[in-house]
């Protein structure tokens, strides 16, 4: 079987594994600050909060922007469940801004209409998440620019993209945003095992995000209430926290998994250039790169045209299973999920969105497909879209 996505782990990874297995450190240790160091480094933002997952990234991001109850956040329709949930986490309300057609991204040409709206109704957002869907980084300038005029907060989910490039700037780098938040689970392009980073440029967001990773505690005398000296002087609970850390275990995997971030990317890339050379001529449509960007390639979404062998999305994805090639559905818009639904979005809320997700795939693309096996992919595409 070719899974559509895989982490590669090498021995230097599992040596650094075994070498805090071995220390006197599993958890909270110096391992994960060594990792958020290593990650702000390379991304180029001025700080880096560890986390249990993206998910936890996203929801205490949500939290030190200051999002709750009577709160609108919005993002893309065209993502994960959690860059919705994370909102409802809080207490706030969720709307969805559909996707260009071409990028598969927000469209910010519909987020500035929503947004003129949205101003004469009086119910702006208060924090706004552009998706990098697949490793494509959004159009963040313009995102700016809207933020600028309406006063929004920019939260980047970037769980696709870390090794991405807009205009020349790396994704994490907070260009355009308050904070952005990496995912490291095993399909990503590292891996920590699960695990997510949250960057920032803001040391009060960075402390805010600390803070509530660790139940809400802090060993801060400054941020302490005053008590007589025999009582609770070591630290206190200050705010309602959770037990969001990432371990010294996973941070060792991380950090040495970054020292193979641009290898892992220059492939992937390699991988998603041989597909655009050979499956150019077939029935479907490749992905698109907007100009000023490079993708890190997390995914490699194939759209399914009307075509001579009757194949859809359906039974093309059934056929590559039966094949062994475990193509994947990235994703189910979220406003047509049943849980959303139930808040009252229906149909047709995301055209767009609903339209890529009607014929789209994700065939495999991972740092260790080998020529091999991508040739097995391409010519069994050939094959069933009549073009062997």
């Amino acid at each position: 079987m070719i899974p559509y996505g895989r982490q590669d782990i090498n021995q230097s990874d599992i040596d650094a594994v075994v070498a805090v297995l071995r220390s006197d450190w599993l958890t909270q240790g110096p391992v994960v600050p060594q990792f958020e160091d290593a990650v702000a480094r390379y991304t180029g933002a001025a700080y880096g909060v560890a986390v249990n997952s993206a998910t936890s990234a996203l929801h205490i991001a949500c939290l030190a922007l200051g999002v709750g109850p009577g709160d609108w956040v919005w993002t893309s329709s065209n993502t994960f469940v959690a860059s919705a949930n994370c909102a409802l986490y809080c207490g706030a309300q969720v709307d969805f801004v559909d996707i260009d057609p071409l990028t598969y991204n927000m469209s910010e040409t519909i987020l500035e209409a929503k947004l003129e709206s949205a101003e004469k109704m009086g119910c702006l957002p208060k924090v706004v998440i552009p998706v990098h869907f697949a490793g494509q980084p959004c159009k963040m300038d313009q995102i700016h620019r809207l933020r600028a005029k309406y006063g929004f907060r920019v939260l980047e989910d970037a769980s696709h993209a870390i090794g991405a490039l807009y205009d020349e700037k790396k994704i994490g780098s907070c260009y355009g945003s308050d904070i952005a938040v990496f995912s490291f689970h095993p399909v990503k392009i590292i891996t920590t095992g699960e695990g997510g980073m949250a960057m920032t440029n803001d040391p009060g967001l960075a402390e805010k995000m600390a803070r509530l990773r660790t139940h809400g505690v802090t060993t801060d005398r400054g941020l302490m209430q005053s008590r007589p000296h025999s009582e609770i002087w070591n630290y206190q609970q200050i705010e309602l926290g959770y037990n969001y850390r990432m371990t010294d275990i996973e941070a060792a995997l991380g950090l040495s998994q970054l020292t193979e971030l641009d290898e892992f990317v220059r492939r992937r890339r390699e991988i998603a250039a041989r597909y655009d050379r050979e499956l150019a001529d077939l029935p479907i449509t490749l992905p698109w790169q907007a100009p000023g960007t490079r993708s890190s390639y997390h995914l490699y979404p194939i759209c399914v045209k009307r075509n001579e062998s009757g194949l859809g999305q359906r039974s093309l994805y059934d056929e590559l299973r039966d094949s062994g090639i475990l193509a994947n559905l990235h994703y189910i818009p979220v406003h047509r999920q049943p849980f959303f639904e139930q808040l009252g979005f229906t149909p047709g809320y995301c055209l767009n969105a609903e339209e890529y997700f009607r014929t789209s795939l994700s065939i495999p693309l991972f740092s260790g497909l080998s020529d091999i096996q991508q040739s097995t992919i391409i010519e069994r595409l050939r094959s069933l879209l009549g073009r062997a």
